[in-house]
């Protein structure tokens, strides 16, 4: 039986802006691991500091991983979450790479179920709004060792969150990286982990001074072959076929990249999960073949993207506007998962 503590503060009133990530609900959701014992003392508390050790592993050697998801407002009161398994089930295959001991599934959406539905009035109802969902697991440790922790806090805080672009829906410009690199095979690329976000950073810095919105990688070996953005998944339209960067060990096994290749194989696209080089990308932009291109992610769900650069090649994509593929798979998408549309895949989850 949890635990629940309620207090006083207020949600932010509509209309009101949010931005994204920066303002957060009143409650979280805590639960420790202790070797020997296993994850216990499961809890809702008032979102508050937490206190760690100087030493805490997590600070020294980033023994941590994360997960994001939302939760949207439906019809007469209902709140419902989109294949919160999937988030589940990708969670422990991050704690497996880093060695942190995983949460039954049923928990973990248990979990999220819980504090969403304490704090279900924060759920904003504006348009492109959602109530973001940030699970994370860090070692608690006070230990200056190269070692797997044997203390753990599983957390959930919960923000209520616009949209990611500011632009909305306009399609964004992506900075094709190739002097940095993300991961390899055999790293951490798969796994939804702070390590690979912070080494994103010094690009990302060099795309944003130029006026481009994201970084899209290349691999870390050849440098050659297109693998992801920093914060979503890929794919193109090329000559009438969807086309995206294959699963390789240093791409993230994106949720609502799954979701989107099942919805165009059922809209009828041929759909090529592959090796894509820079160079077929920039030959497809220059003889008109690059018919779209559009990244998939949970906190953006689907951007367009109308320009990218690779070296001194600017490749502008369907006159810099939204295709229609892109559209009809956010209307899709976000139809599902505001509980507009049927949901034949069983994919929408009520609180």
């Amino acid at each position: 039986m949890l635990d629940i503590t309620v207090n006083s503060v207020m949600p932010p009133k509509a209309g009101q802006p949010l931005g994204f990530g920066r303002v957060f609900t009143e409650h979280m959701f805590m639960m420790d691991y202790t070797r020997g014992q296993g994850w216990h003392d499961a809890r809702v508390v008032p979102y508050q500091n937490i206190s760690l050790s100087p030493a805490a592993m997590v600070l020294h050697y980033g023994q941590e991983i994360f997960e994001g998801l939302k939760a949207y407002p439906g019809e007469n009161g209902e709140v419902y979450l989109f294949r919160p398994d999937m988030n589940a089930k990708r969670s422990n295959q991050s704690c497996e790479r880093l060695v942190i001991p995983p949460i039954p599934e049923e928990d973990f959406v248990q979990a999220v179920k819980t504090i969403v539905d304490i704090d279900r009035k924060w759920i904003p109802t504006d348009p492109g709004t959602s109530l973001y969902i940030r699970p994370f697991i860090i070692a608690t440790d006070p230990f200056l060792g190269v070692a797997p922790g044997s203390n753990y806090l599983f957390m959930i805080i919960l923000s209520p969150s616009g949209a990611y672009y500011e632009s909305g829906l306009e399609p964004v410009g992506i900075w094709i990286e190739d002097e940095y690199v993300r991961a390899v095979r055999g790293g951490m690329g798969f796994a939804k982990c702070g390590g690979n976000y912070a080494c994103s950073l010094i690009a990302q810095q060099k795309a944003h001074d130029d006026g481009y919105s994201q970084v899209l990688w290349l691999d870390g070996v050849e440098r050659k072959y297109i693998e992801e953005v920093g914060a979503m998944n890929i794919c193109f339209k090329i000559s009438g076929k969807i086309v995206t960067p294959v699963l390789n060990g240093s791409i993230l096994p994106g949720i609502t990249r799954n979701s989107v290749l099942t919805l165009c194989r059922d809209m009828g696209y041929e759909v090529e999960e592959r090796r894509i080089s820079v160079d077929e990308l920039v030959e497809a932009a220059r003889s008109g073949a690059l018919e779209e291109c559009f990244g998939t992610g949970t906190a953006a769900v689907i951007s367009p993207v109308g320009k990218l650069r690779y070296k001194d090649e600017v490749m502008e994509i369907g006159g810099g506007k939204i295709g229609p593929v892109s559209q009809k798979l956010y209307d899709t998408l976000t139809g599902i998962q505001w509980g507009k549309l049927d949901d034949p895949y069983g994919w929408r989850v009520t609180v």
